[in-house]
């Protein structure tokens, strides 16, 4: 089945609603973050808003996937999944 320009408009929507939802929270949470005098604490607080953009491209863009699949598509992105966790969660999706 082929996309749609319907289907990329309503990928691009969510995306910016997620997005948009999740760096509001962040955002109310780590403000002094965001402004502090030390670049390396600055730095930190952009990565964290920089991560919420990936997850929420990720979770709209893989509306067909399992939370597991999506959840490991995150993590891999970040390497924080361990091979053991990665073959674990692809035998649970099998299931």
């Amino acid at each position: 089945m082929a996309k749609t320009e319907q289907d990329d408009d309503g990928t691009i929507e969510n995306r910016v609603y997620l997005f948009e939802s999740l760096a509001k929270a962040f955002v109310e949470k780590s403000a002094d973050d965001l402004s502090a005098k030390s670049p390396e604490r600055r730095a930190r607080a952009l990565r964290a808003l920089a991560d919420l953009a990936y997850v929420s491209c990720a979770v709209a863009d893989t509306q067909d996937l399992s939370p597991r699949a999506v959840r490991r598509k995150v993590l891999a992105a970040t390497k924080l999944l361990e091979p053991e966790a990665t073959a674990l969660a692809e035998s649970d999706d099998e299931a």
